[in-house]
């Protein structure tokens, strides 16, 4: 290195000589600070306040909602009072919150959470010179909400975070919202897709263990946590418990157009059936077993997105009240085609009677031919009505003068002839719209 080159000397890290003064001032090394405040006397209060950031989902499937919030802790420490000439507070990030005690907070029945990091730990604390702490960080917690979707899509749901300290009963430490409901602020543009956010609210209770100290049982949540008055077994523990409850009510519009809409429509088409000739098997046929492969796919496609439950849910009454209609519509097809062979049979044997005696006693009459039409597209003639068949009238040429050597037709007439429409297609056109829309208005009459 040149002699007339500069020598740089390296700055002092302000960052670690500004630590160690903090720590000199709030006087960390002095006292131990694994202890509570005030060990062994009375409980120390510790106040919380909640400001709701973020609803970011919730699952049915998973049983669970994810929200983002800035969580606050206040209490009272005299370890770290101070003087000030000025009573200014002091602000500390989260590398002097490793050094100090603070509530050891955890969720109840949380799957997942974190604090978050980005640009750097989002954790903040506030030290006043009499020893009042203001403890804050920014969460993102995933916990279960229990769902009953008895009512689905037509339901309102509640569910609730949990806050609780894990070590400390109410003997050491008392929990409570700082300024009750006042203690919870929501973001005003908190919306979801699916759900309408009713009420937040605030609430307060003990629970109980049957053990405390470091042993927590192994045993069911539900075993766990009880919110009423037990019997006192050996060594409990009441721990107070701060509620987050929220009520959410969903949107029945995306349902409407993606479920109700189409299954009305599914089975308002296999109605159209009845208007269609019973002959006609090619067109009644595909358009019954359309219908019932759409109902199936609708079904099928609501049930992918929800959990496993034993119960029936409210889209199922209404999915499978409409598989049932347009299945009784293909059922009603299949009971008229029946009955109407069983009629054209006999219809078929008085007819060859008929047409024997005609040609006993008129010769030189040949036997009445159909133009362009079959016996079986024609039906009964002038017949009695039989079997719950009922006659439509029809007008069809009929060759009456054929010449035995030419087969020249010498004169033609018309005739009225009846085309047979079965009495069950007849009612079914007014009892399965009139049906379907009772049970609407009973379904939405009690859920709605």
């Amino acid at each position: 290195m040149s002699p007339c080159s500069p020598i740089f000397k390296m700055s002092p890290d302000i960052t670690k000589a500004w630590t160690a003064k903090s720590q000199q001032v709030l006087k960390i090394h002095d006292h131990d600070f694994t202890m509570r405040p005030g060990f062994g006397g009375p409980a120390v209060p510790v106040g919380v306040d909640v400001q709701v950031e973020s609803l970011d989902a919730i699952s049915e499937v998973e049983m669970d909602f994810t929200m983002t919030l800035y969580l606050r802790h206040y209490w009272k420490d005299e370890r770290l009072s101070f003087r000030s000439n000025n009573n200014q507070s002091m602000t500390f990030d989260g590398r002097l919150v490793k050094k100090i005690w603070v509530p050891d907070m955890f969720f109840v029945h949380s799957k997942k959470s974190f604090t978050h990091d980005t640009t750097t730990d989002n954790v903040m604390l506030r030290v006043y010179p009499d020893g009042k702490v203001l403890y804050s960080l920014r969460v993102t917690v995933t916990a279960m909400c229990s769902m009953d979707l008895s009512r689905f899509p037509l339901d309102t749901q509640t569910c609730s975070l949990e806050i609780e300290s894990y070590a400390y009963t109410d003997d050491d430490l008392m929990l409570y919202w700082k300024e009750g409901n006042r203690s919870l602020v929501t973001d005003e543009r908190i919306s979801l897709s699916q759900f309408l956010i009713q009420e937040f609210h605030t609430t307060t209770r003990l629970a109980f263990y049957s053990s405390t100290g470091t042993d927590r049982p192994d045993l069911p949540l539900s075993a766990l946590s009880m919110v009423f008055e037990l019997p006192l077994l050996s060594s409990p523990g009441w721990y107070n418990r701060l509620y987050i409850n929220f009520t959410l009510r969903r949107h029945i519009f995306f349902f409407l157009l993606q479920t109700y809409f189409p299954a009305t429509l599914m089975v308002m088409l296999s109605w159209v059936s009845f208007w269609i000739d019973r002959r006609a098997v090619p067109a009644r046929v595909p358009l019954g077993i359309t219908t019932v492969l759409t109902m199936s796919t609708i079904i099928t496609g609501v049930n992918a997105s929800m959990p496993r439950v034993s119960y029936i849910k409210a889209v199922d009454i209404y999915l499978w009240v409409s598989f049932v209609f347009v299945f009784l519509s293909v059922i009603e097809y299949a009971a008229v085609n029946y009955l109407s062979t069983l009629q054209e049979r006999k219809e078929r044997k008085l007819r060859e009677r008929l047409m024997c005696t005609c040609g006993m006693t008129h010769p030189g009459m040949m036997p009445l031919t159909y133009s362009e039409m079959d016996v079986n597209t024609t039906g009964n003639y002038g017949l009695p009505v039989e079997n719950g068949i009922k006659g439509e009238r029809m007008m069809v040429q009929m060759a009456t003068g054929t010449d035995l050597v030419t087969g020249h037709v010498d004169s033609s007439a018309y005739s009225h002839v009846w085309i047979d429409t079965h009495v069950i297609d007849k009612y079914s056109r007014v009892l399965f719209p009139g049906s379907y829309i009772l049970f609407n208005i009973i379904y939405w009459s009690i859920y709605s």
